[in-house]
């Protein structure tokens, strides 16, 4: 369940508030990722001793690293008052300068998906940042006029998945840019027992790992994989989740050794089986599967390319001799791919 489903009002309560409680307070419990924190710590302790607002950040990286925990860490490190909204949410320059208008000195106005923000809302902030400046137009037509209104110093802290649809003047405006990466299935393993002493689950220590391995480098994984695996051995243990149980769990949930789910079979299914291991566009690839083809290339993609399962080429994408094995297929020995004038437009069709 992503971010977006828990907080949807028709969302289970009980859910919304666990995934709430799940997320780290202070830098001290956040687990993984140590330079970042360590770059962070120092930025922070710096701004603190100075009495300034901390410089703007921009967070990148795949979905459940952490971003919007770290924008709530911040403020609570800096002992400020947290804004969130995110760039969809702001469809007009007004909506933007309204939020603007009401913060305080040090706030931390926290904007998830800063890439999706609209052009004309993005020009707002380029003075409000810089030079901590709002224009405003009052009137209309000849008789327009722009007045300018000074800002309380407050700290934007932007999270993105593609960091590439930002555009170079707002990416410019960042103090400091920083990349989350996968997790280490050690850390995922802390995550997951710290999850487990706060939901009040008896989890065993070869469980945090089986459940950490399956996890695709991503605490949210790992953090959703432990309640369905709590919700298994409640209904069909004696409550206790060690390995045994963690395994039994996930392979009713259709999440595989290496944490594939579903659609990750169906992709190298579609790419072994269906098409015989030749080169498939990701439209193609995309309603062999049934996923809308920014699914497949922002979801399933990035993990399979990290494992190694599958490649892009020039004429599409195949999946490699490790893909073949995982499914329980030999890999065929074909021949090499010629590079015609348009393959690299069949790639992406």
């Amino acid at each position: 369940m992503t971010r977006e489903e828990l907080l949807s009002p028709g969302a289970d309560p009980v859910e919304a508030a666990e995934e709430t409680t799940l997320r780290p307070r202070s830098l001290a419990e956040f687990v993984g990722q140590p330079k970042l924190v360590e770059h962070l710590e120092i930025m922070l302790a710096a701004a603190k001793k100075r009495s300034q607002a901390v410089d703007h950040i921009l967070l990148s990286g795949p979905p459940g690293l952490g971003k919007t925990s770290l924008a709530g860490i911040i403020a609570t490190e800096m002992g400020a008052r947290l804004c969130p909204t995110s760039g969809p949410a702001l469809e007009r320059a007004g909506d933007l300068a309204a939020i603007l208008s009401n913060l305080d000195c040090g706030d931390i106005l926290f904007i998830d998906e800063v890439h999706r923000l609209p052009r004309a809302v993005e020009e707002v902030l380029y003075p409000a940042m810089e030079d901590f400046q709002l224009d405003i137009v009052i009137g209309k037509g000849p008789a327009a006029r722009s007045i300018r209104l000074d800002l309380p110093r407050f700290t934007l802290v932007g999270a993105t998945t593609r960091t590439g649809l930002i555009t170079g003047p707002l990416r410019d405006r960042f103090g400091f840019v920083a990349r989350l990466d996968y997790y280490v299935p050690e850390d995922l393993a802390s995550i997951v027992t710290r999850a487990a002493n706060i939901l009040g689950v008896p989890l065993v220590a070869d469980g945090a790992v089986a459940i950490a391995g399956r996890s695709r480098g991503t605490p949210r994984i790992a953090n959703r994989l432990l309640k369905r695996v709590r919700d298994f051995a409640e209904v069909r243990g004696d409550g206790r989740v060690d390995a045994a149980t963690a395994f039994e769990a996930l392979a009713l949930f259709e999440v595989d050794v290496l944490g594939l789910d579903k659609v990750d079979r169906a992709i190298l299914n579609a790419l072994c089986r269906t098409f015989g291991g030749q080169p498939v566009g990701l439209g193609t690839l995309s309603i062999a599967v049934g996923e809308a083809q920014e699914t497949v290339e922002d979801v399933y993609e990035p993990f399979l390319l990290q494992c190694g399962l599958i490649q892009r080429t020039p004429r599409g994408r195949v999946a490699t001799a490790a893909g073949w094995e995982h499914i329980g297929l030999s890999s065929p020995t074909l021949p090499p791919a010629s590079i015609g004038l348009f393959d690299e437009q069949q790639s992406s069709d």
